[in-house]
């Protein structure tokens, strides 16, 4: 294993999520911010948080130890970012502070160290106007909570280098982590997507046709349901595209614009590929592996209901006082 040197600038929640995964991966890392009792204090409260990880289960039972020896705050960015192979920018979401930010990192990091940002929105081309060596630079979007969201979107902009992606992958790979790559493009993926859906959610509100807590029941006991198994494509293959072609039509009656029957899905639909009921979707699952994809899913439905029942309620509503008794 590559032993890496890791630098993360902006020692908040995120960036002491992220320095959290990465050094029980291995790393070393300094953390740092605007000033180092910042970072300091920092640091303390991810040794503290890490403490009740591990009495909770959440973490291994050596993880204060091992963070401990993997992570020391730096008595500034300079400091942090003077050796490190990879620095990750997790400063405010504010393209400004970005940018500030990571001009002092580049200015500072070795000429071949690769720099990410940890942006959630930002166009990564915008912000590599502020680095030096813009091939080196691409977006790397942890999301919150940083140590148990096991995805990480790889946003590389027009001229980043294809070897500072394939070593931005090893380290999350290291972590246990899964990257996907996505073009630069604003909201990228992950929140594009999780902002429309928030959006018709309100809309619904608005109209009076569902309140905010039961729509929220519908999206986790329904489609929400099958998501940490299935994307919405492999969602819409096994459906049936036929069938997506047909809701569509009946949507457009209220909403002909806003549910227009997506170019993609019409033309799968006129060639007769309709997703693993005949062999040929968005996915091109085999139609002779139907079979087996329908009991993988329904044992996995199954383990997904067993385990929240484990769970139980969030706790979200308060407690009623005959429940309290």
């Amino acid at each position: 294993m590559i032993h890496r040197r890791i630098a993360i600038v902006g020692s908040g929640y995120m960036g002491g999520g992220i320095a959290q995964v990465l050094a029980l991966s291995g790393a070393t890392v300094r953390l740092a911010d605007i000033s180092e009792d910042i970072a300091r204090k920092n640091y303390d409260r991810l040794i503290d948080e890490t403490k009740q990880f591990v009495a909770d289960g959440l973490f291994p039972a050596d993880a204060v130890e091992r963070i401990r020896a993997n992570v020391s705050p730096a008595a500034s960015i300079e400091e942090a970012v003077a050796d490190a192979d990879f620095i990750e920018e997790a400063v405010p979401e504010k393209i400004e502070i970005k940018r500030e930010t990571l001009a002092r990192i580049s200015a500072s990091a070795r000429p071949d160290a690769i720099i990410g940002s940890n942006t959630s929105t930002i166009l990564i081309g915008s912000l590599s106007t502020a680095v030096h060596g813009t091939g080196r630079f691409l977006g790397v979007h942890f999301s919150n909570p940083a140590p148990f969201i096991p995805g990480v979107e790889l946003i590389p902009h027009a001229g980043t280098d294809e070897a500072a992606i394939a070593v931005v992958e090893e380290i999350v790979a290291a972590t246990g982590k899964e990257t996907a790559r996505v073009t630069d493009s604003t909201g990228f993926v992950l929140n594009r997507l999780q902002y429309a859906l928030f959006h018709e959610a309100t809309q619904i509100v608005e109209e009076g046709i569902a309140t905010p807590e039961d729509i929220d029941t519908i999206v986790r006991t329904t489609f929400g349901f099958r998501l940490p198994v299935f994307g919405p494509f492999a969602i819409a293959d096994m459906a049936g595209l036929d069938v997506y072609s047909f809701c569509y039509a009946s949507l457009q009656t209220r909403w002909p614009e806003r549910f227009a029957t997506p170019a993609s899905l019409k033309e799968l639909v006129d060639a007769g590929k309709f997703g693993t009921k005949s062999g040929a979707g968005y996915l091109d699952v085999a139609a002779d592996r139907t079979a087996e994809l329908v009991a993988y899913r329904n044992r996995a439905y199954v383990a997904i209901k067993k385990l929240m029942d484990e769970l139980g309620p969030a706790p979200i509503h308060p407690v009623s006082a005959g429940a309290a008794k």
